[in-house]
């Protein structure tokens, strides 16, 4: 009955929920499987960044801003103001600030697909799918790269290596092998194993709360999306229940609204956490 007149909701949200990958996942954590979807969409939005940054340096002048160059010019100079006071180290911040407004932008691009309709691009790759000769039911697609757990702890990890490679830089290779041994509880010889265990620790928790934190918030509202798109369906499939109609309307709109500042909200948060993390890097214990 599903196959004749179209799939069931948990049909409808499962298809919506598989990657477009390289080839069939066989275990849980799987390094030769690739998200090609979130790949693209996040390469193609990070290409979008630069050329947008590219543009608005290309275009900067000393007179009268126009109203991109001045839009520009206010994030910047919050991304710098909150650089300042986190990450005292002033050649640092020559590289820190533009890392942090970048990750903010592009976070926010990739945040930003959620608020496309959810059906959209995967009807349109489903046809081209089709039109390839491939079978239209399995043309799977995801457009939102930061509710892609791989994604959101890529950039995770890339903060942890940007954030050793701080540790080592400001303390020295064997300032930071000392305070591995010596911090938080103190350099006494007994105290060593105890201390580089909460140093592990300590990386590892930032680490997966980071991305997890942007994942848990991205894929929770990409699911209410899909929870408000079946709302639609069930009223054109049923026609009947007009409250069905105007419930999807009112309860998509509404989350439409609300979510936009999800979205600023994580990427700003994110950006908030990388610059704390690093700041931390060249705190000397």
């Amino acid at each position: 009955m599903a196959a004749e007149n179209g799939p069931s909701a948990g049909e409808y949200i499962v298809h919506h929920l598989t990657h477009l990958q390289n080839k069939p996942s066989t275990a849980v954590f799987d390094l030769s499987v690739f998200n090609l979807d979130s790949l693209f969409f996040s390469t193609a939005l990070g290409v979008l960044v630069c050329w947008i940054f590219w543009q608005a340096a290309r275009k900067a002048t000393s007179g009268v801003p126009g109203r991109f160059q001045a839009a520009v010019e206010i994030l910047v100079e919050m991304v710098e103001s909150q650089a300042k006071g986190i990450v005292h180290n002033a050649n640092s911040r020559k590289l820190v600030a533009p890392l942090a407004l970048v990750v903010f932008v592009w976070i926010f691009m990739l945040n930003a697909m959620d608020l496309l309709p959810v059906d959209l691009l995967p009807f349109i790759w489903e046809r081209i799918y089709g039109a390839a000769g491939g079978d239209p039911h399995h043309a799977y697609l995801r457009v939102v790269p930061t509710a892609d757990l791989s994604i959101s702890m890529g950039l995770s990890v890339s903060v942890l290596i940007v954030c050793l490679v701080y540790n080592v830089k400001i303390k020295g290779l064997g300032g930071w092998i000392h305070e591995l041994f010596s911090a938080p509880f103190g350099a006494h010889p007994l105290l060593w194993p105890f201390n580089f265990a909460m140093q592990m620790i300590e990386f590892v928790a930032k680490t997966v709360s980071h991305g997890m934190r942007l994942f848990g918030n991205m894929y929770a509202g990409e699911l209410i999306f899909l929870l408000i798109a079946l709302m639609g369906g069930a009223w054109s499939l049923s026609a009947t229940g007009i409250g069905l109609a105007i419930g999807h309307i009112i309860a998509g709109t509404a989350w439409a609204i609300f979510h936009i500042l999800i979205i600023t909200l994580q990427a700003f948060v994110f950006m908030m956490l990388t610059l704390v993390y690093i700041g931390q890097a060249h705190d000397k214990h």
